[in-house]
């Protein structure tokens, strides 16, 4: 793929790594240096590539020279990307958005900037996804469901048709929604949530945590030792 883009990526933790290789390897961006903010900086580079403040990114990249994701996941719900992607923006840099090429994203699907898209995400006919989004691998996003601002879809969450995620909310792996919800902003929902009905803002819906069975795993298939 012809590399016509410059990046620099905000942040060097896990999601950093992650978002630099498939911007590296999936992309027309090349990745040019990371950014974080001064106290944090405590390591020089990454993958060769340097480690600068953020605070300093004005003197080692200009605005006119490069784009930036900001890769940070859901920590203070989402709050955190949110921050540094504003931050950011506001000192004249481009926002950059990564669709995975093995992404199923139909073509009258409405995106919106600063978005993170892994592969097998199926998104299907009118739907629309704000600004700051991820969507970690293996989603469903049903026809005519709105995704809003900052939210945070993990993996193998099934969004059925016609429904809305309110802004900065968070959906664990495979949590599914029935057709018609609207999930209310600030929403945290737990892996393998199944929600057939509405939520309040702020709501924390919380998992179910199996019972331990009375007999050991190898007592019950009679293994012997």
């Amino acid at each position: 793929m012809i590399k016509n883009k410059r990046l620099v990526i905000i942040g060097d933790s896990a999601f950093a790594e992650v978002a630099y290789e498939y911007f590296t390897h999936d992309s027309e961006y090349e990745v040019v240096g990371f950014a974080v903010e001064a106290p944090y900086l405590r390591k020089m580079e990454l993958f060769g590539l340097p480690i600068v403040s953020l605070e300093d990114l004005p003197k080692n990249f200009g605005s006119e020279e490069v784009e930036f994701y900001a890769a940070l996941v859901y920590t203070q719900l989402n709050r955190l990307r949110t921050r540094l992607y504003a931050t950011v923006k506001s000192m004249g840099y481009r926002p950059a958005s990564y669709i995975s090429s093995r992404a199923f994203v139909w073509k009258n699907a409405e995106i919106g900037e600063h978005c993170f898209i892994f592969e097998d995400n199926t998104v299907q006919p009118f739907v629309k996804i704000g600004n700051n989004v991820v969507l970690w691998s293996g989603n469903h996003i049903g026809h005519h469901s709105t995704i809003h601002d900052n939210c945070f879809i993990s993996s193998h969450v099934v969004i059925s048709g016609f429904c809305e995620i309110g802004e900065n909310s968070f959906l664990g792996v495979n949590a599914t929604l029935a057709n018609n919800l609207f999930l209310a902003k600030d929403n945290w929902i737990a892996p393998g949530v199944v929600l057939s009905k509405g939520t309040e803002p702020g709501a924390l819906y919380k998992a179910l945590t199996p019972e331990l069975a009375g007999v050991s795993a190898p007592r019950f298939f009679k293994v012997r030792e």
